[in-house]
């Protein structure tokens, strides 16, 4: 298709109050690191005498986000617009967003085929039917969106609206996994936002792709056996899920009752003892780690509950509730029966293996049909944590799987790769499992972590996560992967007739 140009007046940008000391408009944020991303040629664009300080802080931010910026010369007359045709190119879909009404200059980029977009704007005269108009700033992008769409005048084409938190977005987009312009296989993606009712933009879309656990406020985890009770969502993600329950013939990545599992670390190891029969005869051992749910480290039949679940130390300690809320993160490592008592981890916990792994952990990541997997740095072995508890005195190890989980040393790596050496990755036993846990979990896109255990070479299957980063993934491979999981998991589901 042809290059997309938005044009950006700095009446839209800029908050109008101030000439000396200007800012953003505080609803921009949003939409400049969309655009940023979006795979559209963007500029801004303002007249040649507003305030000094304006023009600083439009050419700063043009710069920031890799925009163009334009200035338009007084002298040229209200209705000259030569600095905007020599900026778009014969052929191109070109956009003029403003909120300042200049009919001459309005009139004169319609006849070069420029649509015009004003936001916010009370336009008094006969409306014109070849102009848009919207009333807030957040309505702009998929606006935008709707045009192209329409442009392209191709009726396979997908809109794709996504919800995420912005860093995950911006991870996501930085990539190029969000374009606005339609990818090789007929997607084109726009961010939803709750700031404005999500019924009006889910209409406007054809999937809607979402981290669900982005949104939960917090989880009671008495209640973690029968989610959803006990989840608290935003605003926002309660309109969605309503609209989902209510139009049984939308689409939406993945099902949320299919990722209600992935949030409890006792279902993902019940889900996991489930894989056993993909193992067989001629192949390594694919297992869960043993483990055992607690409800109180102080429990006088701990010790006989360990012994029965086939755990020794050292243990593992994470939260029962795996993700959405902020200790699900918070683990601890123990050495022995006196450490349960300085144990913070939030209750109930599930206590797990610890598996002398060689200091490697594989990341798997399962992308529709593709499979993808990554190797990287890991905790000690057991005796290398054990003799820095020796040398501290800190024990129980404690941690954030996120932030502060401890790695192996360049030394200790090494060893672990001699050790690797010998017990090598069976790849195609892993991606057995993962189309199996496919078609048990009901899932487009998620992730799973494999260590392989020293001496025995059982694959254990270790964390289960939906809609991981895959950063580690190379973009070439990745996205095409991305977009054609979203694209297959669309199909299938209006073949199916249902909501899978």
């Amino acid at each position: 298709m042809a290059a997309v140009r938005i044009l950006l007046d700095d009446s839209v940008l800029l908050s109008a109050e101030d000439n000396v000391n200007p800012r953003l408009r505080s609803d921009s944020e949003t939409l400049l690191r969309w655009l940023r991303y979006s795979n559209l040629r963007v500029a801004f664009y303002h007249q040649e005498d507003i305030s000094t300080q304006k023009a600083i802080l439009l050419k700063k931010t043009a710069e920031v986000y890799s925009f163009d910026c334009i200035s338009r010369h007084a002298s040229h007359g209200t209705g000259s617009c030569n600095e905007l045709l020599e900026w778009a190119k014969i052929g191109e879909i070109c956009l003029y967003v403003t909120s300042r009404i200049d009919e001459m200059l309005s009139l004169n980029l319609q006849n070069d085929n420029w649509k015009i977009i004003f936001v916010g704007t009370d336009y008094s005269d006969e409306v014109d039917k070849e102009i848009l108009f919207i009333n807030k700033l957040e309505e702009l992008l998929i606006t935008i969106c709707r045009f192209i769409k329409k442009e392209v005048c191709d009726t396979s084409v997908l809109m794709v609206g996504y919800v995420m938190k912005p860093s995950r977005e911006e991870d996501f987009a930085k990539r190029g996994a969000f374009p606005a312009s339609p990818t090789q296989n007929g997607l084109m993606f726009v961010p939803l936002t709750f700031k404005l009712p999500l019924s009006s933009q889910l209409e406007e879309v054809d999937v809607v792709l979402h981290k669900v656990t982005d949104e939960i406020i917090c989880i009671d985890p008495n209640y973690s056996a029968d989610f959803p009770k006990g989840i608290s969502f935003s605003m926002g993600m309660c309109e969605l899920v309503r609209f989902i329950e209510e139009h049984h013939d939308f689409c939406i990545i993945d099902s949320i009752n299919n990722i209600y599992p992935l949030l409890d670390r006792l279902q993902i190891q019940k889900i996991l003892l489930g894989l056993q029969d993909v193992s067989f005869k001629g192949r390594c051992r694919l297992r869960a780690p043993c483990s055992l749910k607690v409800d109180n480290f102080h429990d006088p039949n701990l010790s006989k509950q360990l012994s029965e679940a086939n755990l020794s130390f050292p243990i593992i300690v994470k939260p029962q509730v795996a993700c959405g809320v902020a200790d699900a993160h918070n683990m601890a490592l123990v050495f022995k029966f006196e450490d349960f008592s300085k144990l913070s981890v939030p209750l109930p916990a599930v206590l797990q293996e610890y598996v002398d792994h060689g200091s490697t952990i594989f990341k798997f990541y399962v992308l529709g049909e593709k499979v993808f997997h990554a190797v990287r740095k890991s905790m000690p072995n057991a005796n290398f944590l054990l003799s820095m508890t020796e040398i501290t005195g800190s024990a129980p190890i404690s941690f954030n799987s996120l932030k502060t989980l401890p790695v192996a040393t360049d030394d200790q790596l090494l060893i672990g790769h001699a050790q690797a050496d010998k017990q090598p990755l069976d790849i195609d036993l892993v991606q057995d499992a993962a189309h199996c846990l496919q078609k048990r979990l009901g899932l487009t896109i998620f992730g799973f972590d494999v260590v392989i255990q020293e001496g025995s070479g059982d694959h254990v299957i270790v964390d289960l996560n939906y809609l991981p980063s895959f950063k580690e993934v190379p973009d070439s491979d990745a996205m095409p992967a991305f977009w054609d999981a979203i694209r297959r998991a669309y199909e299938l589901f209006k073949l199916s007739g249902r909501q899978r």
